[in-house]
């Protein structure tokens, strides 16, 4: 039940993660800036990718996510008034779809439940365990 219960933190600390890039995203999500200066760059958008943490044993422990940057992290789009703008008017923007993100804070909401009943269930089990045991004694 330990394992169990390890196994869900892990997936608890993932969803965590997830939600942490989200939110990044969406806060991000104006900050623009320069495509030719990078003391100037504009946000780069994030992504998380999980995998698996395996023993010495190659068992299965639990989950790890980790959080790099998006394969585009920002566009160009026109804005020549912007004090960012290059010679044909374009700036970086960030590449963050809201719908996405939505979706990506909804995953981890399911996730974080997910793994709140695994746990709950393994407590629920470490008690009727306990029960027998006290019964018998």
């Amino acid at each position: 039940m330990i394992n169990a219960i390890h196994t869900a933190l892990s997936g608890l600390a993932a969803a965590s993660k997830k939600v942490e890039a989200s939110a990044s995203n969406v806060a991000n999500l104006t900050t623009t800036g320069s495509l030719s200066d990078p003391n100037n760059a504009p946000y780069s958008a994030v992504t998380t990718v999980q995998e698996t943490i395996t023993d010495s044993d190659g068992n299965a422990l639990g989950v790890k996510a980790n959080v790099i940057p998006k394969n585009t992290p920002f566009v160009p789009a026109f804005s020549p008034d912007s004090p960012f703008a290059d010679s044909d008017g374009l700036i970086g923007v960030p590449n963050v779809n809201l719908a996405e993100e939505a979706v990506n804070i909804s995953i981890a909401k399911n996730t974080f439940k997910a793994n709140l009943q695994v746990i709950q269930a393994a407590s629920e089990l470490s008690e009727d365990l306990l029960r027998i045991f006290d019964d018998r004694v």
